[in-house]
């Protein structure tokens, strides 16, 4: 896959999730959403080779460098992180202010604990739906 379609698809996971949040679970508003983060779920399954099985999140949170930058604050290495983890961070992250040498350990963490909310979101959302088909 090239950059450009990874960055593509990640940018439009992010927009999908932020919308997906405007609704409550089993809102048939949100099934266009759902059926558009299961299409690139399958394009990433296809995407991956059976012997590359992408990272889980804990995987993905122990496989980074933390360092401490010269200013004081924690930075973290982002060619540590493994794609299409930072394509995602990189996403959620558009604006976000970091030292050049690398963004703040703690806006990493933030989106560590935000993805697995909005996981746990989308999987509320998919019970939802399954249960009012």
């Amino acid at each position: 896959m090239t950059c450009d379609l990874l960055r593509e698809r990640e940018r439009t996971r992010r927009r999908v999730l932020w919308a997906l949040a405007t609704f409550q679970p089993g809102n048939p508003s949100a099934s266009h959403l759902l059926a558009i983060l299961d299409n690139l779920d399958d394009q990433e399954q296809n995407d991956t080779p059976c012997s590359d099985k992408l990272l889980d999140l804990i995987e993905v949170r122990n496989s980074v460098s933390v360092m401490r930058h010269n200013s004081g604050i924690d930075i973290i290495l982002e060619q540590t992180i493994p794609q299409p983890w930072r394509e995602r961070f990189l996403q959620a992250s558009i604006g976000s202010t970091r030292v050049t040498d690398g963004p703040y350990a703690a806006d990493w963490d933030k989106f560590l604990t935000e993805w697995e909310r909005e996981m746990q979101q989308l999987q509320n959302h998919r019970v939802a739906q399954a249960a009012n088909s």
